[in-house]
């Protein structure tokens, strides 16, 4: 097994958990602080995503792993954006929480 694949489906749970988690929260509530958690882990599963594709060489096209690719670019923002939405979503969501 390729140790590139090995790392991307380990990484796999996490972010499946999380996705998971952030989807029920925001089917309970149907904010908006819970729906940028939910795209912020959104983008982190298609990080997770990319790796897997680099490292079974889906999509040659894509030039995984190849500076100034494509593979890249979508690797590359869809980490930025879920590390800046999801902390985001979450913070907000805490700080704006409504207690009984």
């Amino acid at each position: 097994m390729n140790a590139t694949l090995l790392k991307a489906l380990v990484a796999f749970v996490p972010a499946g958990m999380l996705f998971s988690g952030s989807a029920v929260l925001f089917l309970r509530g149907k904010s908006t602080w819970p729906f940028l958690q939910l795209l912020g882990t959104g983008f982190l599963v298609v990080v997770v995503l990319t790796h897997v594709a680099e490292a079974l060489q889906l999509f040659p096209w894509m030039h995984w792993g190849q500076e100034h690719s494509v593979g890249h670019y979508l690797d590359l923002w869809s980490a930025v954006l879920g590390l800046t939405l999801f902390p985001v979503g979450y913070l907000m969501h805490v700080l704006t929480k409504r207690h009984p």
